[in-house]
């Protein structure tokens, strides 16, 4: 006779199922899931034994509802009309309207959690009045929430509570229904923060990305080009000798764009113009300014480098004249993770990894001299090697990783979220069964993760 599962949840926009990850290692079951990204989908099927293809905007409107009844609603909807690399155009953009979707399907079943998650920008000053609106009809609905956005990184969590070498920063809404306003005499708190540190973890001292990396230095499909070795070469080369220049003072913050250093005489009368210019933006006026100053401090080495390297010749496409230190006291480029930008190279700490994306800027992992493998960005999003993506190709892996929820992050949110609301959910069977499930629930989802996948 099977187990009846503590509470039956709802995935929307579930991707590859980071949160069906996250709810099903507490115990839940899925009773609905969409998803219209048809190789996601399948990704999801592979995993979680069925398939999601569907679109919401035919399964949840105004006069249909497929979606059945639940206990917690899930949902990472699209970022994209807000995020900084789009147009920004929020609820005016059709993609921004299926937050209405996700409306109805709460007016209709009034689940006992919801759960949402979406890129910071969304609390950003440009979307305030977006962010205002789902406020304020989740409230309508009946709705516990806080008026304050709660970010939250995998970064700020130890390995052992699910915590990930990622900066990812996102902004969760988590909601409790509470129709008779019991917890109204109260205002909600976000339920994390930017400064949550989970169990007194210091991300910036303890988190060693090696644990989640493979000891291998060539993986299938990974290994950096001729061209892009010999980029990082000429790079890791001006990086030492700046080191010896500066007496071992780091390079400076902003950019260093080999394009703006007055080279020659044509070069800095140009560059002179272009300062003066009125339409120049204050920002760029800053930025050649100090890059002028730079290469004048340094002049003799930096030419003697751009032309022992052919930095100005087709070898260095403009993307590659540019590097942005972001990599503090690391002594050598080859030391620290990289990410070959359309702006230029950027180089940080190896400690923990910018936000995987779902465009082509993996990183490239200095050490290993290679870039981040599939399976090593899966385990950065919490999910682990028993995760399968069949037999799609690693650019699809990459851009679903990217586009996805992280499952530490899920993990830890929703216990936080449950503890701050715990009185109000057990005035149900269903709230007792969520507070159960969540309180009583391991510190990390991993091994229950790992034992569910390896028996599907």
């Amino acid at each position: 006779m099977p187990t009846e599962p503590a509470f039956r949840f709802v995935d929307l926009f579930a991707g590859i199922g980071g949160f069906a990850a996250a709810l099903t290692a507490f115990g839940g079951k899925g009773v609905y899931s969409v998803e219209i990204d048809r190789a996601a989908a399948k990704v999801y099927e592979l995993n979680w034994g069925h398939s999601p293809l569907g679109d919401i905007t035919q399964d949840a409107t105004d006069s249909v509802m497929n979606v059945p009844a639940h206990d917690v609603l899930a949902a990472g909807f699209p970022c994209q009309p807000f995020s900084k690399s789009g147009a920004q155009r929020g609820m005016d953009e059709t993609r921004g309207t299926l937050y209405w979707n996700i409306l109805n399907i709460v007016q209709a079943h009034h689940p006992s959690v919801v759960l949402l998650e979406n890129v910071r920008n969304l609390a950003g000053p440009r979307h305030r009045h977006e962010w205002q609106v789902i406020v304020e009809t989740l409230r309508d609905e009946g709705y516990r929430l806080s008026e304050t956005p709660a970010v939250f990184s995998p970064h700020q969590i130890p390995p052992e509570h699910g915590g990930r070498p990622q900066v990812r920063e996102r902004v969760f809404i988590t909601a409790t229904y509470d129709p008779d306003g019991i917890g109204s005499a109260i205002a909600a708190e976000p339920v994390v923060s930017p400064r949550t540190r989970v169990g007194g973890f210091d991300p910036s001292t303890e988190w060693s990305l090696d644990d989640f990396l493979d000891e291998d230095h060539h993986v299938r499909g990974c290994d950096l080009s001729v061209a892009e070795k010999l980029w990082i070469d000429a790079w890791d080369d001006f990086v030492q000798l700046m080191w010896e220049q500066r007496e071992g003072r780091r390079l400076p913050g902003f950019p260093l764009w080999a394009d703006a250093w007055p080279t020659t005489a044509a070069k800095a009368a140009e560059l002179a113009e272009l300062i003066r210019a009125e339409e120049t933006a204050s920002w760029k006026r800053d930025f050649l300014v100090k890059n002028a100053a730079f290469y004048d401090a340094h002049r003799r080495v930096i030419d003697q480098w751009a032309e022992k390297w052919g930095v100005f010749t087709d070898a260095f496409p403009p993307s590659r004249r540019k590097l942005e230190w972001q990599a503090q006291d690391t002594p050598r480029l080859w030391d620290t993770v990289m990410h070959l930008r359309p702006s230029g190279i950027r180089a940080k700490r190896p400690t923990y990894l910018p936000a995987l994306v779902a465009i082509t800027q993996t990183s490239i992992i200095g050490p290993r001299e290679r870039r981040l493998s599939p399976r090593e960005a899966a385990r950065l999003q919490g999910l682990p090697d028993e995760f399968t993506f069949g037999t799609q190709p690693a650019s699809a892996t990459y851009r679903q990783l990217g586009n996805g929820v992280n499952v530490g992050a899920v993990w830890n949110v929703l216990k936080a979220h449950v503890a701050r609301d715990e009185e109000i959910l057990k005035r149900t069977a269903a709230g007792q069964r969520i507070v159960q499930a969540v309180l009583d629930a391991p510190s990390s989802p991993d091994q229950r993760l790992r034992e569910i996948l390896a028996t599907r």
